[in-house]
């Protein structure tokens, strides 16, 4: 089976089982995750995540910590891939390589597109800024400010750090945008949905409706608030050069570059759509992304 043809079949199983809006992550028996649910007024049900703390939490009592939110790409959430990203973060975090942080992973949903959905029928903007978010604040030792936040993601989930970063500039220190998509001014084209999956996702979540999408894009959000995003928030843009969003990446750091809105640029040679393999070729690199991000923080 061609890998296209695979990857439209996942996406279209993914996208079926998201009407059930599935909001309680499973149990992780990862070592180094909790799963933590609060009531949603949003979601009108109860919703998880997955929350990682780092070694020092537990036994620096008056110390306060910057967090991460890492957000999925399609096909939801899963204990394993949050814990792959935690085991490479904690290990930066042992070693001195970052400051401790705790990494928060959302519910996105199988292709939530972390977006307020038009029918209403999905909130996940909502959720995320109105409820999760002062969640954390209040469960955890936080530093709860714009300065000791950050918020990153892969693919769907560089998308819905993109357009929540841009939108909410007060809220973060920095964006991280990781083989990012959709990026696009129009949604014409999904490479790796294919035209049946960019359908439903269309109808699903923006209604069927262009202007909605475009409404929610990363690329009309970056110019309505161009001027906030020119100076105090800093932004990268990572990705592989066999990645199949490489055209629309390019295109949204040439539009980010005509609004003078600074940013890092760095393509991967080699690389495809994957997190790790991304993550890998970054290298030692990536860490200087966090240390620039935190500079300056005081803890106590």
């Amino acid at each position: 089976m061609k890998a296209s043809i695979l990857c439209l079949l996942i996406f279209t199983s993914s996208l079926g089982a998201q009407q059930k809006h599935v909001w309680l992550l499973p149990e992780t028996d990862a070592p180094s995750l909790q799963r933590v649910i609060f009531d949603s007024k949003t979601a009108s049900e109860p919703v998880s995540c997955y929350v990682f703390k780092p070694d020092s939490y537990d036994t620096s009592k008056e110390q306060r910590f910057p967090v991460l939110y890492w957000l999925h790409g399609s096909g939801g959430s899963s204990s394993g891939s949050a814990a792959q990203v935690a085991q490479r973060y904690g290990e930066a975090m042992r070693t001195g390589k970052i400051p401790p942080m705790i990494l928060v992973f959302p519910n996105g949903l199988p292709m939530g597109m972390w977006c307020d959905w038009k029918d209403g029928s999905v909130k996940l903007e909502t959720m995320f800024i109105d409820e999760l978010m002062p969640h954390i604040d209040r469960d955890y030792r936080t530093l709860a400010k714009r300065e000791g936040r950050i918020i990153e993601g892969f693919s769907m989930g560089g998308y819905g750090a993109a357009r929540l970063g841009f939108k909410y500039p007060e809220l973060f220190a920095a964006v991280s945008l990781l083989g990012a998509g959709p990026l696009q001014a129009d949604f014409n084209e999904a490479p790796r949905a294919g035209p049946r999956g960019r359908e439903q996702v269309l109808g699903a979540v923006y209604g069927g409706d262009m202007a909605y999408y475009r409404a929610q894009s990363p690329w009309q959000i970056v110019q309505q608030n161009a001027e906030k995003l020119r100076s105090g928030l800093l932004i990268r843009q990572m990705i592989g050069d066999r990645d199949e969003t490489l055209g629309f990446n390019r295109e949204f750091k040439q539009h980010l570059d005509a609004l003078k809105i600074p940013h890092t640029y760095r393509q991967l040679t080699g690389i495809p759509h994957h997190p790790n393999l991304l993550l890998n070729a970054i290298g030692q690199e990536n860490w200087a992304f966090y240390n620039e991000a935190l500079g300056g923080l005081k803890t106590r």
